[in-house]
């Protein structure tokens, strides 16, 4: 294997949060070598994730720095001794590494890209994988109904991969911008509500997927499914949001026979085994070459913002105030 690891100009960093809603580039280390099995490269994009980094980092009061980040994209540099043979410097992987100049990460936990597609691009198979998982897991067939409550990040990756696979997908968001959104992205049907009264969609729809974490949407979706349909909750419901009472869910889960249901990525191994051909890892592969295909035209539609590392407090602050109409932020690592 070659082990090679190409001289760095710049000293390596990292974002950090640094406190309650700041965040800053803070000195790393990197290995001198690739550990055995694994891979070593220099970053070239990285993804934030707003949900789990803002409320599991950024807006707490912290006593150290704490390092951050869900996926990255390097270039590998050097291939440790034991890592598979279908690695070679200068290839392009993701993993689920953290926003800093480089990656050391076990080769079995990265991904190749494909060739042709963008590195920016690239870094949105993670959150894609999130529903992922439930569509492995769904009861629904395509051509069924399927509903995303939510146009974030996540529920706009859902709906895509969902319309991708043969589903008929209504993305439904009050917010009438990320509603718009959806639809110039290529989604076909959309709506600020639940369309009630709608003899195509009320009590016909097999699937929803609540990205929103508000359990209003929840409890709303128990009572649209046709009977024996399924309410996956993805979107994490961080606080209380509304005064609706058990009783009302419990009731729509009796008589309508709803099947309520955690949305957990990691219902699936982290790699195939002999009886489980579903794997996390083979998930972010199938999401990578779904991407290269066209998934989803995050660029042209105007669905990414890009900063500079160096731009990390602001990137933060922007997503915790709500001030980016996009809902993929990338760090460019290029030259930093």
């Amino acid at each position: 294997m070659d082990n090679t690891v190409k001289t760095v100009q710049q000293e390596d960093r990292a974002v950090m949060f640094l406190g309650n809603r700041q965040a800053g580039l803070v000195p790393i280390a990197r290995p001198d070598k690739a550990a055995v099995g694994h891979l070593l490269g220099t970053t070239v994009h990285t993804l934030i994730s707003p949900g789990t980094e803002l409320m599991t980092g950024f807006m707490e009061a912290l006593d150290t720095p704490r390092g951050t980040g869900y996926a990255s994209v390097f270039r590998v540099e050097a291939v440790g001794e034991g890592a598979s043979e279908d690695w070679q410097v200068g290839d392009l992987a993701l993993c689920m590494g953290h926003h800093q100049s480089f990656q050391h990460i076990a080769a079995v936990h990265a991904v190749k890209l494909p060739a042709g597609l963008p590195t920016h691009i690239a870094v949105l198979a993670r959150l894609l994988n999130i529903s992922m998982t439930t569509l492995e897991t769904t009861t629904a067939k395509p051509g069924d109904r399927v509903i995303v409550m939510g146009a974030g990040p996540v529920g706009l990756l859902a709906a895509h991969l969902f319309q991708h696979c043969g589903y008929k997908v209504l993305v439904c968001d009050p917010d009438e911008g990320r509603s718009a959104a959806a639809g110039r992205s290529g989604i076909r049907h959309t709506a600020t509500a639940l369309p009630e009264g709608d003899g195509e969609w009320q009590g016909k729809t097999a699937l929803v997927l609540e990205c929103s974490g508000h359990e209003a949407a929840a409890i709303a979706s128990c009572a649209f499914i046709r009977p024996r349909g399924e309410v996956v909750l993805i979107g994490v419901p961080w606080r209380r949001r509304s005064d609706q009472y058990a009783h009302e869910l419990l009731s729509l889960i009796f008589h309508r026979y709803a099947v309520l249901r955690s949305g957990w990525e990691w219902e699936v191994p982290m790699t195939e085994g002999h009886f489980q051909p579903y794997s996390i890892m083979g998930n972010l592969a199938r999401g990578l070459d779904w991407l290269a295909e066209g998934l989803i035209d995050a660029e042209g539609s105007g669905l990414l913002r890009t900063f500079k590392p160096e731009e990390a407090n602001e990137a933060y602050n922007g997503l915790a105030d709500q001030r980016f109409a996009e809902p993929f932020v990338v760090f460019d690592w290029r030259n930093s």
